[in-house]
């Protein structure tokens, strides 16, 4: 009744489930570094709409430091462009692993089609 898996099917089926694991690690730091860009570009927008004068201080670990406005919005800027490429690149890796999953999972189902059919089928 059940039919064995062959080998090289087992093999695929696992290559299969490790890339799909990979896949959702991808996507969950892909949302993380988006949560953080938007973390990011609101607290840019909000130094931005400071005055030139204004106090701000900079969290460094449990420690706050004054800082100007001017060195505060370049580092959130350099910050936000870095996250911005961090996405992007992890945007790349994501259609390159979801097209591999895609192409994996055809070469499976083919060739379980082809280990179903036995020599009286036909």
């Amino acid at each position: 009744m059940a039919e064995q898996i062959p080998p090289q099917v087992q093999n695929q089926l696992v290559r299969f489930q490790e890339q799909q694991e990979q896949y959702k690690a991808l996507i969950l730091r892909k949302q993380q570094f988006e949560m953080e860009a938007k973390e990011v570009d609101k607290a840019l927008q909000e130094s931005k709409n400071l005055a030139d004068d204004a106090v701000i201080y900079k969290s460094v670990g449990i420690l706050l430091f004054r800082s100007d406005k001017a060195k505060i919005v370049t580092e959130l800027t350099e910050k936000k462009e870095e996250l911005d490429l961090r996405v992007k690149t992890i945007e790349r890796q994501e259609q390159r692993l979801k097209q591999q999953l895609e192409e994996l999972r055809k070469t499976i189902m083919e060739q379980v089609s082809l280990s179903g059919k036995g020599p009286s089928s036909g």
